[in-house]
């Protein structure tokens, strides 16, 4: 047999031409006003599901309106610290939130633009909410641990109080473009109607087309989820935005393989690629329902961080990912693609906890079946 040396500089050459680099297409890109940053608050939840919103503003009525984040988490917060004192301090008091969380204040509060409402109240360019979270949650403490005595309505009082200095005063009427509005009058004007939204998930320990509460530390307003099988939940993502619907996604992000450097998220098929595959294609896991449900319970997969979606691209090889916008502003030296994440099917099938969407965007055979 006749033997063939092959030098290591050449052997280096061949597996650099087989390593390719990710080069992205546009396949579809949906309306999203710009990536702002979230800044030091965990309030992802309602940065996201603002800007999806903001998208549907401009879908139902081609008006692009800045809508503000923080008049709905100023409108949460009492929702949250009223949770927490009625179960006694046994349950969660923090920053985070879900989608559905901004759609119930959009139905309590009403819409209000960012012009009219930052919540940045005067103190700082950007926002922070360490401070005025670490007092908020001593002072429930305090009053949830008030052992033999009666609570005195005044404590809402006090959070009210020290959400009006961190964040402000809320509003009640204002004028935009030369027009005056309330909340709920501004809120009609956009055609936003917070019926109109369904949050859909995958998990097999529930039956399929029903609803239920998903057991996550911050759905502490019990939000009911649509359960679909899991390519029904991706079929139904991507029926969204190939009919002009943005989607509003809830997700793990604590994988090393998901990357707002890099501006990837993806799951590798060999855990020797973790590193390699965030710079070039390599091949990805097959994701099954029964392995979805295996990471969630091992809570290997949890409820991270919530984003929009806006769109799909592709790579040079055909593989589909979902264009997220993220909320982690647009510094190149910290996030790569204007700070927008390029999500692999694989990653959206096992890492997504859920997604909020217009009914309409639904397949008709699933709005059938979950009677929509």
């Amino acid at each position: 047999m006749k033997k063939i040396f092959v030098s290591a500089a050449l052997l280096g050459l061949i597996f650099s031409a087989q390593a390719q680099k990710y080069e992205f297409q546009t396949v579809t890109d949906l309306e999203a006003l710009p990536v702002i940053s979230q800044g030091n608050t965990g309030t992802c939840w309602s940065f996201s599901t603002s800007s999806f919103l903001e998208s549907e503003v401009i879908r139902l009525t081609g008006k692009k309106i800045d809508l503000s984040e923080m008049y709905q988490v100023r409108n949460t917060y009492p929702k949250k610290a009223d949770n927490y004192i009625m179960r006694q301090g046994k349950a969660q008091f923090g920053e985070g939130g879900l989608a559905h969380d901004v759609i119930n204040s959009v139905a309590d509060y009403g819409l209000v633009p960012n012009s009219v409402f930052t919540g940045l109240n005067g103190t700082s360019e950007t926002f922070n909410h360490a401070e005025m979270v670490a007092v908020m949650e001593s002072m429930l403490k305090a009053y949830a641990e008030n052992p033999g005595k009666k609570l005195s309505p005044n404590w809402k009082k006090a959070i009210e109080a020290m959400l009006d200095i961190y964040i402000g005063k809320n509003v009640t009427e204002f004028t935009y473009e030369g027009k005056k509005y309330t909340p709920k009058s501004f809120q009609a004007m956009t055609k936003i109607n917070p019926k109109d939204y369904v949050t859909i998930t995958s998990f097999t320990h529930t039956p399929n087309y029903g609803t239920f509460i998903l057991n996550v530390p911050d759905n502490f307003s019990n939000g009911s989820f649509y359960n679909l099988p899991l390519e029904e939940y991706i079929a139904n993502i991507d029926n969204a935005l190939a009919n002009g619907f943005t989607v509003e996604l809830d997700c793990d992000v604590s994988e090393p393989t998901f990357s707002g450097k890099y501006g990837v998220a993806v799951i590798p098929n060999d855990e020797a690629d973790t590193k390699t595959i965030l710079t070039e294609i390599k091949p990805e896991k097959a994701i099954t329902p029964e392995y979805r449900q295996a990471e969630f319970e091992n809570l290997a997969t949890q409820d991270d961080h919530l984003m929009h979606i806006v769109g799909k691209v592709k790579d040079q090889k055909g593989n589909v990912y979902y264009k997220v916008k993220n909320s982690w502003g647009t510094d190149p030296n910290r996030v790569a693609n204007g700070g927008y994440v390029y999500m692999s099917v694989p990653y959206m099938k096992l890492k997504s906890i859920s997604v909020l969407v217009h009914k309409d965007a639904l397949q008709k055979d699933t709005r059938k079946k979950l009677g929509l």
